[in-house]
C-alpha cells in the first residue's frame, strides 16, 4: 500500500507532496482509497462533503467504530501526515481478519477531504462541513490562490457542490472515531515509546494581517519618503516570535502575499497569515492580543494602515475521557498520554461523537516537511496498536 501511494503528488524537485484538495493528485489518492476498499470487499461510498468511507458491516446499524485520517497534504509536505493513518487503518483491518476475530459492531475506514486546508486556506473542510461547523455559504465563498471558488473545484472533480452541508444522520451512526497519526513533535522520541495516546488538542487559529502602504519605485524613492508595509510586517513577525517565547506558546507567520510583488517595487500591500497555538485559551488570547498590539504600534509609527481578520479558530479539544481511558486500558495502560498543538479531524468531530487519537513516534520531530519520518518498526507498532483498539471496541 505504501509503495503504491508514495508516488502520488510527489514533487520531483522538493521531494515533498502537493496533494491539494480537488486537484489531480487528490483525485488519484481518492482512486487509491476506493481501490483499497474494493480489494477487501468493503462497501465504498463518498458522502455529500466528499469524505470517503469503506464499510465492513451494515452502515445503517449504528454504533459504528470508525478509523482513518486524510490523504491531502500541505505544500511540499511529508509522506506520513495523514496517509499513515489511512494506510494503517487498512492494515489494521487486514490484521484482524488474519486473527479471525468476529465483529459485533460495524466498522468503517475513512479519508476526510481537505484536512490540511492548503488550497482554500481553511483546515478540515470535510469534517467541519459534516459536523456543521462550516456553513454552506461560507464554504461556497472559499477561494484558492488563483481565485477558483470551492464549488467550481468540486464540480471539476466530479462532485456536487450544492449537496454539501451538515450530516447529522451519518454522525449519529458512529459510536467512536479513532485516528492514528504520526506525531508532530518529539515527545515520544524523548520517552522512547513507539506509540502514544492523545489527551487534547491545543486551541489554535489563523489570523490574516493586511498591511497597506504605498507602492513606489525602489530605485528612486528616498528611505525617509517610503510607506513600506514590508518593514512593518517584518517587525510584526519578530514581535510574534518574542511574544510567543514569553507566553510559552507558538506563533508563526508562514504565508505571505505581496502586491505588486516586483523586485524593484516598494509594496502597496503585504498580507501575512499568523498561525498561533497555546496550551489553554487564556494564554492564546493574551498572545494574539499582544501580537496585534505590536503590529498596530509599528504600523501607526510607519504610516501603514493595518487590518486584522480572524479567519478560523478551534477551541481546546479534550478527547472523550471515557474512550481515551478505554483505549489506554485495551493497550495495557502503559502508553504515554500527550497533548498536541496540531489540529485534526478527530478534534473537529469531538464535539459530535466520541473521538480518540494514537500517535506514532517521529524521531525527527519534523512535520509538514519532506523530513517527516517514522521508522517501519514503529509504523508496525502503530498498526498493531490500532488493530488491538479496533478489536477491543468492535469485537466485544
Amino acid at each position: 500500500m505504501w509503495r503504491e501511494l508514495a508516488p502520488i503528488g510527489r514533487d520531483s524537485g522538493s521531494r515533498g507532496y502537493r496533494r491539494y484538495a480537488w486537484t489531480g493528485a487528490d483525485l488519484e489518492c481518492r482512486d487509491w482509497f476506493r481501490a483499497q476498499a474494493e480489494a477487501r470487499g468493503l462497501a465504498y461510498e463518498s458522502d455529500r462533503n466528499g469524505n470517503q468511507w469503506a464499510w465492513l458491516g451494515d452502515p445503517g446499524a449504528g454504533d459504528a467504530v470508525v478509523i482513518g485520517s486524510h490523504l491531502d497534504s500541505v505544500p511540499d509536505g511529508g509522506a506520513f501526515d495523514g496517509p499513515l493513518g489511512v494506510v494503517s487503518s487498512f492494515a489494521a483491518l487486514d490484521e484482524l481478519r488474519r486473527r479471525g476475530v468476529e465483529f459485533t459492531r460495524p466498522v468503517a475506514i475513512t479519508n476526510f477531504g481537505d484536512e490540511e486546508g492548503a488550497r482554500f486556506g481553511l483546515a478540515c473542510v470535510g469534517s467541519r462541513l459534516t459536523a456543521g461547523q462550516l456553513g454552506v455559504a461560507q464554504a461556497h465563498a472559499l477561494r484558492d490562490g488563483d481565485g477558483v471558488p470551492l464549488p467550481r473545484a468540486m464540480e471539476a472533480a466530479g462532485y456536487d457542490p450544492d449537496a454539501i452541508g451538515p450530516d447529522p444522520e451519518r454522525l449519529a451512526r458512529i459510536g467512536a472515531f479513532v485516528e492514528l497519526h504520526v506525531e508532530q513533535g518529539r515527545a515520544l522520541d524523548l520517552t522512547g515509546d513507539p506509540v502514544g495516546i492523545a489527551s487534547s488538542i491545543w486551541p489554535h487559529g489563523r489570523w490574516r494581517f493586511d498591511f497597506h502602504g504605498e507602492a513606489n519605485h525602489a530605485g528612486t524613492t528616498r528611505l525617509a519618503d517610503r510607506r513600506d508595509p514590508m518593514l512593518t510586517y517584518a517587525e510584526t513577525v519578530l514581535a510574534a516570535r518574542r511574544e510567543a517565547a514569553l507566553a510559552g506558546a507558538l506563533a508563526t507567520f508562514g504565508k505571505i502575499a505581496v502586491e505588486p510583488n516586483g523586485v524593484n517595487a516598494i509594496p502597496s500591500l503585504v498580507r501575512g497569515w499568523l498561525d498561533s497555538r497555546a496550551a489553554d485559551q487564556a494564554t492564546l488570547d493574551t498572545l494574539v492580543t499582544a501580537i496585534e498590539a505590536a503590529a498596530h504600534e509599528h504600523a501607526e509609527r510607519a504610516g501603514i494602515d493595518l487590518r486584522v481578520v480572524r479567519e478560523s479558530f478551534t477551541p481546546v479539544v479534550e478527547f472523550a475521557h471515557g474512550l481515551r481511558d478505554e483505549v489506554g486500558r485495551i493497550l495495557g495502560g502503559k502508553l504515554p498520554v500527550l497533548g498536541t498543538g496540531a489540529g485534526h479531524d478527530a478534534g473537529i468531530l469531538s464535539g459530535s461523537i466520541p473521538t480518540a487519537m494514537l500517535f506514532v513516534r517521529n524521531p525527527t520531530g519534523v512535520s509538514h516537511s519532506p523530513a517527516e519520518f517514522a521508522a517501519e518498526d514503529d509504523c508496525v507498532a502503530g498498526v498493531l496498536a490500532l488493530a488491538d483498539v479496533l478489536e477491543g471496541l468492535a469485537c466485544t
